[in-house]
């Protein structure tokens, strides 16, 4: 069955909100155990708040604990910040900000003289990441309703743009790397952590809403989002798929073999200077 745009749009939408709505220790639709890492909303994964699974994603303690309580949901399935090489004073876009994790983390690097926007099309999820941002009484962070497909920016407007387990969730991934060209400065750059197909999804995987909004079933090859990506305009490409990363996306749907057809990449880009 094919699935409409706005058909996962919504699936997605709903399963984040339900998200953005528990309480990371105490309301998890998951049991602790089987919260691994990003995805799988209602077959076992890790659609649940799960701090702590950030460890086994490249954060540390350090990091997590520079956050506001309830800014890390565990969500991702790496760390762009490690890749970002985030200096002072830059401008920076999180694709996909959920709870303002990556943000915060960005809003300290960059510092006064910089600034972090989130974006989410999450009303939940914008609201739960503003009410964190009030807890850091910082005035270099603030989160935007939109959809990652249509940014609510500036042309030329950002230095850096991150995002971590989110674009594989768009129907339209050729449109959300047109957005963020469009909206990089000359010589801007991606820093993304992602999922990438590795082999062909089988149909029960790619038609499943759950596995849509489990950061599975909408991924793309490696092909692909380089050929995306340089079409929309960007150059230095580099798609580092990790293997390891199969280790927790097996967890994600267990038993549907999912760790066989999909894993972690980091996405690195640039826009040429004028």
């Amino acid at each position: 069955m094919q699935r409409s745009d706005d058909d996962i749009r919504s699936a997605v939408r709903s399963t984040y909100s339900v998200v953005a709505q528990s309480d990371a220790k105490k309301n998890s639709p998951l049991a602790p155990s089987d919260a691994k890492s990003c995805c799988a909303p209602t077959t076992g994964g890790c659609c649940g708040p799960n701090p702590d699974a950030s460890l086994h994603l490249g954060y540390s303690e350090a990091e997590l604990d520079a956050v506001p309580e309830g800014a890390n949901l565990g969500l991702g399935c790496g760390n762009p910040q490690a890749i970002a090489s985030l200096k002072p004073g830059e401008h920076v876009l999180d694709l996909g900000s959920g709870g303002g994790f990556d943000c915060f983390l960005a809003a300290n690097q960059v510092g006064q003289e910089g600034h972090v926007i989130g974006v989410d099309m999450t009303a939940e999820m914008v609201s739960r990441a503003r009410q964190n941002a009030t807890k850091l009484d910082r005035n270099n962070v603030e989160f935007r309703l939109g959809e990652i497909e249509h940014l609510p920016l500036a042309d030329q407007s950002v230095d850096v743009i991150l995002s971590n387990c989110v674009i594989n969730l768009s129907p339209d991934k050729a449109q959300v790397f047109r957005e963020a060209f469009r909206v990089l400065r000359p010589g801007g750059r991606l820093a993304i952590s992602d999922v990438v197909a590795t082999a062909e999804i089988p149909p029960a995987l790619r038609e499943s809403l759950d596995a849509l909004a489990g950061c599975i079933g909408g991924t793309a090859r490696v092909e692909a989002i380089e050929s995306m990506l340089r079409e929309a305009g960007f150059t230095a490409i580099k798609v580092d798929v990790q293997p390891e990363s199969r280790a927790f996306i097996r967890d994600w749907i267990p038993g549907s073999g999912a760790e066989d057809v999909v894993a972690s990449a980091t996405i690195e880009a640039r826009k040429s200077p004028a």
